[in-house]
């Protein structure tokens, strides 16, 4: 390692000098170059960011365009504290992607309201999904059809959005914040779920006041939580070891099942290359903190606060009575692999979706991501995240157990009671 790598590495371990600071350190640019001269940089300098280490990955800190963090003092050696991460701006941002909730009559009304509202009061360029364009419902709305011809349409299998949009609202439920981590498979902007779905346990915002709620947030008056991803590359056994793999990065978890196999998963578990255990059951769940409550609780896991750096491992209906769910540090990284004696071959998803077949000799490889996706707090990380907790999954919800005062009265007319019948089979006796 040459003296100009080592300095970068150890500025950027120690974070003793800011990230302009570190771009002339490597290149010798200046801090006023372009964002999108940044970008690049920034993209070369990704592997010092990943360090073999127990901690996560220090995420990064640019959200599309123009979302940032905003720089504080409160710092834990390189990972900012959870608490103190605010959403800022770089320049105002323009552009917003809308994702609504497909099949669901009732997102419409309030769809049209925050499109017509953010095109002709806050002057923005607004992007939906090809399909919206089309929808028959939707053209039947005289209040849509005024519009339509301002908004800008996009496919998610053919356009890049990676640099088009500063800003992302969901409405709907979970599955519109799985959408649009899904859509941006690296920096993500920063994204404002509203809730008009089911669940909505990733929803914090109600719809009511929408105007205020979003122009604080363009002001930049909003917490962030970052919720960090996997991210997932399946090696085939056939393909060239040295060629670069596709990766997929996902916001809940993948899972290993039997697919359509009559026969029990037999898969071996590894952590960075150190074989752990053979899962002998329905599957195993591997999930990020985020996902800890979707399909890991149902399985029995715990539930993990989304600010933890850390991966769950999830059996599902194990063959074991003592195999349960495990924490391990978001740092390490996980290989899966069918066991040499597997009856039948075993199938991975992504969020849901993308399903693939793992066949012998084939390995998925799960990590923590630098991209993380910023969502955007109603409140606070701490206060949305309980809140979802009482209000989605009813967590610790039973009778209150009654106070002494209230079972005193009931307790003292049962002695009373005793007494009473203690007397009364005594003058029976001397009768």
């Amino acid at each position: 390692m040459d003296e100009g790598t080592l300095h970068m590495a150890r500025a950027m371990a120690t974070m003793s000098i800011h990230e302009e600071e570190l771009y002339s350190v490597v290149t010798g640019i200046k801090s006023d170059m372009t964002v999108v001269g940044k970008m690049k940089i920034q993209d070369k300098l990704q592997g010092f960011r990943r360090t073999r280490s127990l901690n996560a990955p220090s995420p990064v800190q640019q959200f599309g365009p123009c979302g940032r963090i905003m720089k504080t003092s409160a710092l834990v050696t390189t990972i900012q504290d959870p608490a103190s991460q605010r959403l800022t701006w770089a320049k105002n941002p323009l552009s917003v992607l809308v994702i609504k909730k497909v099949r669901d009559m009732s997102v419409l009304p309030p769809f049209i309201e925050l499109v017509r509202w953010l095109t002709q009061e806050k002057s923005m360029i607004v992007f939906v999904e090809h399909s919206v364009m089309e929808d028959t419902m939707l053209s039947s709305n005289s209040g849509f059809m005024e519009i339509r011809e301002k908004l800008n349409s996009f496919q998610d299998s053919k356009d890049d959005l990676t640099d088009k949009i500063d800003f992302i609202i969901c409405l709907g439920g979970d599955g519109t914040l799985l959408y649009a981590s899904l859509l941006f498979q690296k920096s993500v902007p920063p994204v404002m779920a509203f809730h008009l779905g089911s669940l909505g346990f990733l929803t914090p915002f109600k719809f009511d006041n929408f105007q205020q709620q979003v122009t604080n947030v363009l002001e930049g008056h909003a917490a962030l939580t970052l919720r960090s991803r996997l991210r997932c590359i399946i090696v085939k056994k056939n393909e060239d070891k040295d060629k670069p793999q596709p990766n997929l990065l996902v916001l809940n978890e993948v899972v290993i099942d039997r697919g359509p196999s009559p026969y029990l998963s037999n898969i071996d578990l590894f952590l960075d290359r150190k074989y752990i255990t053979s899962v002998q059951g329905d599957g195993l769940i591997i999930s990020t903190p985020t996902g800890s409550t979707a399909y890991a609780v149902a399985a029995g896991a715990s539930m993990i606060h989304p600010s933890v750096p850390a991966i769950m491992v999830t059996p599902i209906c194990p063959h074991s009575l003592s195999f349960r769910p495990i924490v391990v540090p978001a740092g390490v990284e996980l290989s899966i692999m069918l066991s040499p004696d597997a009856r039948s071959t075993a199938w991975v998803s992504f969020d849901g979706r993308n399903q693939q077949e793992l066949c012998a000799d084939d390995s998925l490889q799960v990590t923590t991501s630098i991209y993380s996706l910023p969502s955007i707090c109603a409140q606070d990380q701490i206060s949305d995240w309980f809140d979802s907790l009482a209000e989605c999954l009813h967590w610790n919800v039973r009778k209150r157990q009654k106070h002494f005062e209230e079972l005193s009265d009931l307790a003292h007319c049962k002695y009373e009671d005793s007494l009473n019948s203690t007397s009364k089979d005594t003058l029976l006796v001397t009768d």
